[in-house]
């Protein structure tokens, strides 16, 4: 197996990514906050799905990279449909078989079964002239990607916390507007990666549906 090819190609699609988030925003006028159009919803994710933040169930994804202060973060499924940690190696490192952690895996499977009931709340027009979203220097990039597909289904730009204190800013790469969701969602990423990325910063536990 080629991990330093392979590792470069996700160095790759990182920077692609960015590139296209900088252009997208770059390309967005502001406009007054609104409630996002339920009819205009639903024509894209269904009656069930109309407010969902991931374009696919999380069971049908083969893999989501979570991108934080310039590390790359990839987690995949195993032949089984068990999650692990993948994670980048460095080109020199020689080929090596990944084993799924049993413990791992149901942090994993948790951590991503939450952000799959992610719901999107507000949205707004982004003034490319602000800074009230954080956006143009993103916390952390999500990718998601369908079952042997290399192509990711869709990537999300992480911004800040809300004045409410409660929701998060995230910017759908390609979109036309920004959007809310639940800030647990993020924290419970963020608490991953501190659990599988080798932080000596407790797991915390993930957080489920709670609100105020």
């Amino acid at each position: 197996m080629n991990h330093g090819g392979s590792g470069r190609r996700r160095v790759l699609v990182v920077w692609v990514v960015l590139a296209a988030l900088i252009a997208g925003i770059a390309s967005l006028e502001y406009r007054n906050r609104s409630r996002i159009p339920e009819g205009a919803a639903e024509k894209i994710h269904g009656a069930e799905g109309s407010r969902m933040l991931l374009p696919a169930p999380v069971e049908e994804l083969g893999a989501i990279e979570l991108v934080r202060e310039g590390t790359l973060h990839r987690f995949e499924r195993d032949a089984s449909g068990a999650w692990f940690y993948h994670g980048l190696h460095a080109s020199a490192q020689p080929a090596h078989a990944h084993q799924t952690d049993p413990a791992q895996a149901q942090i994993i499977e948790k951590a991503f079964a939450a952000l799959g009931r992610t719901r999107m709340e507000r949205q707004f027009k982004l003034d490319v002239q602000a800074t009230s979203y954080g956006l143009s220097s993103p916390q952390m990039i999500i990718l998601v990607y369908g079952k042997a597909n290399p192509m990711p289904l869709a990537q999300f730009a992480v911004g800040d916390v809300a004045p409410d204190k409660y929701s998060r800013y995230v910017l759908p790469v390609g979109g036309a507007h920004v959007v809310t969701i639940a800030d647990y969602q993020i924290t419970n990423l963020l608490d991953l990666i501190r659990a599988v990325g080798g932080s000596s910063t407790p797991l915390r536990g993930i957080e489920i549906e709670k609100r105020r």
